[in-house]
């Protein structure tokens, strides 16, 4: 009845059958002199989805997510990863031959000092670390008497017989009835950043930034429209694009061309160290710029200026016509959501659907559209315990049928030109249990604590992340996850600098987007999560003494009446869901048939006490 086009379901290859691999590479090692290698999950741009052709931890290792590093030893090897994975790594390698251990605390640079030995001679690739992961890598190895290595070529490579091509996505420009910003006009904005920053040229050396700035997209990376590409933009004279010409059409040669120089990849260090030459003062992203940009300048006797990329803060901050566009995304998503969401009503009590049926669904209503353009990330789908984990991405092995006394936890989203979308929503089926209405109800009520939040101009993430976790706090409880992330504009569904987390420092403007998304989740039983985005807007306080913002909600999806214990909302709180849902239904209904309206009408309607 349904498929899906964007995201697939296969299980990858893992376990035992890849332990011939770790062999290869310890021979392969051996070969060029050295006694290990750091394998990281990255390529050149620290992408939080990458090519096939770059994907080395998975070949190596098994493991498939989006996060984690593996060290090689000549007589041991571990992968590292974060909380979210522990199961997934557990299930996807084999831990005769690898160890498995966290990422982030203690991190791996703690383990390499444990089992380096004097002498060793540590390998790793500087085109897929930044300086600081090299710096911390180069103490570990200091500490424990060994050296680091940095290798010309990846020994991964050498030894994988099929890697797949580097991508070649064709290059889209990006109109500017999207853009609402011509090219000129935003290197204009980025020069007088680098005035301040007291920069000669600035290296944009993740996509993001490149595409933003030159309004281009790109079809290299699953999920996110990215062109591959680096540049370089001097504080005077034309910039230079780095790009495969095989990516270019004749339109996109000329867009391009109009503001800046096109050359090959493969030219880009000739290009620098040209630049560095004298002594310039080259600024580097230092979330996304390889370590080997930061050789390369010093090589040339120029100054690396290692700090964050200004386009990164200039780009989250949405102009009118960015912000129009997401309006209109999203009350277009909200169409494919309301007759998803009936559909699950329809069908789902009759255990007949799975977790890869609701997937499909979803991609097919969206698609109806007939303005998807890909889904922003792969579609989480979990129902009864799979729901619990946080980042679960269901495969033919895992999927399970939807039965009566689940929840179905979906969260997904959607890249239309004109916006990126980002949702969840936690769904009953059948009667829940007392206990899953009290928890739902606590993430709905922290939910609504930062959607009803006015807050001052200046004020950060991690000011207004207490908000969501406080109904939770109360009972013990909480979620082990940022309440929310910035979203870009036919860009990335993760994006900074703002987040609202406990380490979000980055102030919140007016014009970002963020998610608000609490959660709660029981090991083994079930998962609820409540997102919507929000976007920044300009607040009205009568005798405010100062500049105050709020959030205005841009999904438009019902929140599942069924789950939530009335009794428990304060007046405002119940006030606020029932506006919610009447500004659901005012811009939904119409564009609906009437089955999917009668739904609507019953999903929306108000509550009361």
């Amino acid at each position: 009845m349904f498929e899906a086009q964007f995201q697939s379901f296969e299980d990858p290859e893992s376990g035992v059958a890849l332990s011939g691999r770790l062999a290869a590479c310890r021979a392969e090692l051996s070969r060029r002199g050295l006694t290990g290698f750091v394998v990281p999950r990255a390529d050149q741009q620290q992408n939080e989805y990458v090519a096939p052709s770059e994907e080395r931890l998975a070949w190596l290792t098994g493991f498939t997510g989006s996060a984690g590093l593996a060290v090689v030893l000549t007589e041991i090897a571990a992968l590292f990863v974060d909380g979210r994975y522990t199961l997934q790594a557990g299930q996807q390698v084999d831990q005769q031959s690898w160890q498995i251990a966290p990422l982030i605390e203690p991190p791996p640079e703690s383990w390499l000092a444990q089992h380096l030995k004097p002498g060793d001679r540590l390998g790793f690739d500087p085109w897929l670390h930044t300086s600081a992961a090299a710096e911390r890598l180069a103490a570990a190895c200091t500490k424990a008497g060994a050296e680091l290595i940095a290798v010309e070529s990846n020994p991964i490579d050498a030894i994988w017989p099929e890697r797949p091509q580097p991508p070649l996505g064709p290059v889209a420009v990006h109109d500017l009835r999207f853009a609402g910003e011509a090219e000129q006009d935003k290197l204009a904005r980025i020069r007088a950043e680098l005035v301040k920053l007291k920069a000669d040229a600035l290296v944009l050396s993740d996509s993001h930034a490149v595409a933003w700035t030159f309004n281009i997209r790109g079809a290299d990376v699953p999920h996110t429209p990215l062109p591959l590409s680096y540049a370089l933009v001097p504080q005077h004279g034309r910039p230079t694009v780095f790009i495969d010409d095989r990516k270019l059409s004749n339109s996109a040669r000329d867009h391009l061309e109009r503001s800046a120089a096109v050359a090959a990849p493969e030219t880009l260090a000739e290009a620098l160290s040209a630049l560095a030459q004298g002594g310039a003062a080259v600024a580097l992203d230092a979330a996304t710029a390889a370590d080997a940009l930061t050789r390369l300048i010093a090589a040339a006797g120029g100054r690396p200026l290692r700090g964050a990329d200004p386009t990164t803060l200039l780009k989250a901050v949405k102009n009118d016509t960015e912000i129009a566009g997401s309006r209109a995304a999203h009350r277009r998503d909200a169409v494919a959501l309301a007759r998803f969401l009936a559909f699950i009503d329809r069908e789902a009590a009759s255990g007949q659907l799975t977790e890869i049926d609701a997937v499909e669904a979803l991609e097919s209503f969206r698609r109806d559209t007939g303005a998807l353009k890909d889904i922003s990330f792969p579609t989480i789908s979990g129902t009864g315990p799979n729901g619990a984990i946080v980042h679960y991405r269901v495969t033919r092995s895992s999927n399970r049928r939807i039965a009566r006394g689940d929840l179905l936890l979906i969260d997904s989203g959607a890249q239309y030109q004109d916006g990126t979308t980002d949702v969840t929503r936690t769904i009953a089926i059948g009667a829940p249990t007392e206990e899953m209405r009290d928890r739902f109800t606590r993430v709905l009520r922290g939910h609504i604590a930062i959607a009803r939040a006015v807050f001052p101009e200046g004020a950060t993430g991690a000011q207004l992340d207490p908000l969501a976790r406080q109904f939770l706090w109360q009972a013990g409880l909480d979620f082990d996850h940022g309440t929310g992330h910035g979203v870009g504009s036919y860009l990335s569904v993760h994006e900074g600098p703002a987040r609202i987390a406990k380490l979000g420092t980055t102030p919140l403007q007016r014009g970002m987007i963020l998610s608000n998304e609490p959660g709660y989740y029981k090991a083994g039983a079930y998962g609820i999560r409540i997102e919507n985005l929000e976007l920044v807007v300009a607040a009205k306080v009568d005798g405010a003494e100062k500049p105050m913002n709020r959030f205005e909600t841009l999904t438009l999806a019902p929140i599942d009446r069924r789950l939530i214990d009335v009794s428990a909302l304060s007046e405002p709180e119940l006030n606020w869901l029932n506006d919610y849902h009447a500004t659901v239904r005012a811009e939904v209904r119409p564009h609906l048939d009437a089955a999917t309206q009668a739904w609507l009408d019953a999903a929306t309607a108000p509550l009361e006490r």
